[in-house]
């Protein structure tokens, strides 16, 4: 088993267990689901993992943002242990159980917000901000919302339809949910406006005032669905005044302000929530991933009186908040709060953001680095001038850090981006050799192939 402070070892190639199971996940899983590393996991901890052929790697996608308190944590896995021998299953609308409360209110008393809160539990981040959303149109009866462009908001089809990449979520599943309207994202490093950041004036914002008489009126929007960073389409991070600025326009027209918060969440961005590096607090947030240490659940906490406005029956769900994943929920929260991650995460990021600007003096095809804590992006250009994506080059990275023990993930509208999102538990060593690997696949594609 793993210790979770062990360095990469990677061998030759898939062994015969890999191979067989490579058959029949061809021959039983649907195709549509697609798998990122061609690897099938033994075990896992900390930042590391290990396939069935005795490979390790250092995770760096911590299971798409999931593991901020790194795989198999103990307090996690002993609650589970202890959890599933007294209860698995009861439905919380049939009858209810301890986890859920007490999850509940350790959610609403770390959320940001000098206001009276109250939360519900469903699935995943998904089901999180559809439910959020539902809540918005209860509360103001209206039925319009506004998502941005590069927003990823899941796979539902109201969270598909906010959703701004075309392929491969929304290619061929449409027609989407009615009412949606798309304005730009504060997209600095691309800016629809051709402005430059500080002194663009935020055309973004400015932006509303014209969206307000030729896109939709804001009688008719009920809620503004935004991540605080922007995680699929390319971690992506705002001016710090913009989300204030979004949350002031919600406020002038009433409209419900939601902060996707599923992959910022849980000291990532160097503080518990993303919102609370802008000085925000959201009417609603939509949380899921980090929220359980890996077991599925998610979360809507906001003002009780928004809470409230369904009446009883209009929402939850037959899983949501098992008693399992509450449990999961407490041990992972509290131990991200006594170990002190949001801290943990500056500190990551600082390190690698220093690194990564070194590459990008040395490599040309780095035309940004962009970070918030330990949620770090870096976009690659064929040419810094014209910023056209080096597309094509992205995923050979990832293949090459791959082969060397590195598990990162791709990004962006235009599949020109690496994120790094490592586990909060990484080791200082783990991440030196990250960023070594790193480097040594830049030279693999750049300077090797040339």
């Amino acid at each position: 088993m793993l210790k979770g402070d062990e360095m990469p070892s990677v061998g030759k190639g898939p062994g015969d267990k890999t191979k067989t199971l490579f058959e029949k996940r061809a021959q039983y899983v649907a195709q549509g689901v697609s798998n990122h590393a061609p690897i099938f996991i033994e075990n896992a901890k900390g930042a590391v993992v290990m396939d069935i052929d005795n490979n390790v790697y250092i995770d760096c996608s911590s299971g798409i943002g999931v593991v901020n308190v790194g795989h198999c944590e103990s307090s996690v896995v002993e609650g589970i242990k202890k959890q599933a021998e007294k209860l698995i299953h009861s439905c919380f609308m049939v009858s209810m159980y301890e986890p859920y409360i007490l999850l509940a209110e350790k959610i609403v008393k770390m959320t940001p917000g000098d206001f009276l809160k109250k939360a519900m539990f469903v699935n995943s981040g998904a089901e999180a901000v559809e439910n959020a959303v539902k809540i918005a149109k209860a509360y103001t009866k209206k039925p319009g919302v506004i998502s941005f462009e590069c927003g990823y908001h899941g796979r539902t089809l109201l969270t598909m339809t906010l959703t701004s990449k075309v392929k491969p979520y929304k290619y061929g599943f449409g027609p989407f949910a009615p009412e949606v309207y798309k304005v730009p994202s504060a997209y600095c490093y691309r800016c629809r406006f051709g402005a430059t950041y500080p002194g663009c004036s935020m055309r973004c914002l400015e932006h509303f005032e014209s969206f307000f008489i030729a896109e939709a009126d804001p009688s008719n929007i009920a809620a503004m669905v935004i991540e605080p960073v922007q995680g699929e389409g390319g971690f992506i991070v705002p001016p710090k005044e913009y989300l204030s600025g979004l949350a002031n326009i919600c406020k002038k027209n009433d409209i419900v302000f939601i902060a996707d918060e599923v992959q910022t969440g849980f000291g990532r961005t160097g503080k518990m929530f993303a919102v609370e590096n802008f000085d925000v607090a959201p009417d609603l947030m939509a949380l899921a991933k980090s929220i359980a240490g890996g077991v599925p659940l998610s979360a809507v906490v906001g003002k009780a009186e928004i809470m409230d406005a369904p009446p009883k029956g209009r929402i939850g769900g037959t899983y949501g908040g098992n008693p399992i994943a509450c449990v999961a929920g407490i041990a992972a929260t509290s131990y991200i709060e006594a170990n002190n991650l949001s801290e943990r995460a500056n500190q990551i990021g600082v390190f690698m953001t220093k690194r990564l600007n070194a590459f990008q003096d040395k490599y040309p095809s780095i035309g940004d680095v962009r970070s918030l804590g330990a949620m770090v992006g870096v976009e690659f250009v064929k040419n810094r001038k014209t910023k056209k994506p080096a597309n094509d080059e992205t995923p050979l990275i990832i293949q090459e850090c791959f082969k060397r023990g590195l598990i990162v993930l791709g990004a962006g509208i235009f599949g020109n981006v690496i994120r790094f999102l490592p586990p909060l538990v990484i080791t200082d060593r783990q991440v030196e050799k990250m960023m070594s690997i790193f480097e040594e696949a830049l030279d693999a594609v750049y300077v090797s192939r040339k």
